[in-house]
């Protein structure tokens, strides 16, 4: 059986902002990890909590989905994507301002996810977010694509998407994927003022505004992957192992 890279998040609290992490590793996804990050996400919302920031532990923020794992697990791979797509739903509808703290690399998925937040910090002298799929010959599911340009201009979109190209921290604020970046020390307090300064709203408001400001990428965020773009994802990976 393939090992699992897959997150193990945690929640903590700074205040009345609540802090996930992600995790320690590769923190990639798959049914297991995002299962656990719904809960987690259940858990703010029912909470008392105004805000929420997500970081990671050590030289990655997420690798995105845990594609070895999906490959060992062919049964699984529908549920899998389409779980992971509704937590991008998720995430983009979020009764709450959200911050993602990037403190390490960010590819593929885990930049669609980042992508989901309402503003992003990133680390500035080190790591790099990317669409690295069309290296290997990937493309994006209808969802996925829709985020993406909801997410980022068109011409950036393009240098990310078509070109997969690397962005450091403060060449990733000058396009507009993050908005600042500042040293490895202050991600995480910085994504916290900043996700605090925006609380206060009401949380029905909020949700409506994104659920209509995003309404084209959450409609198509959650629906069944197309057959041959499973095939294609799993057929990949099972040809890199």
């Amino acid at each position: 059986m393939t090992e699992s890279l897959a997150a193990t998040p945690r929640l903590d609290k700074d205040g009345s902002v609540a802090v996930l992490s992600l995790g320690a590793g590769e923190n990639r996804f798959n049914l297991d990890s995002v299962r656990a990050l719904d809960a987690l996400l259940t858990e703010v919302e029912q909470g008392s909590f105004t805000a929420l920031v997500t970081t990671a532990e050590g030289k990655i923020w997420s690798n995105g989905f845990d594609t070895p794992w999906i490959a060992a697990n062919r049964d699984l791979a529908p549920e899998t994507v389409l779980a992971g797509e509704r937590l991008l739903a998720r995430m983009l509808s979020f009764p709450l301002p959200t911050v993602a703290a990037i403190g390490g690399h960010c590819f593929a998925a885990g930049l669609l996810y980042a992508l989901a937040h309402d503003l992003r910090v990133m680390r500035a002298d080190r790591g790099f977010v990317c669409l690295p799929e069309v290296t290997f010959g990937a493309v994006f599911t209808p969802g996925m694509n829709d985020l993406l340009t909801a997410r980022l201009n068109p011409s950036v979109a393009h240098r990310a998407i078509v070109l997969g190209q690397r962005f450091g921290g403060p060449d990733a604020v000058a396009v507009g994927i993050v908005d600042e970046a500042v040293a490895e020390d202050e991600v995480v307090a910085r994504a916290v003022a900043l996700a605090g300064a925006h609380a206060g709203n009401g949380r029905e408001a909020v949700a409506a505004l994104k659920r209509q400001l995003y309404a084209k990428a959450l409609g198509s965020l959650g629906q069944p992957t197309p057959p041959d773009l499973l095939r294609a994802l799993i057929d990949l990976e099972s040809g890199r192992a």
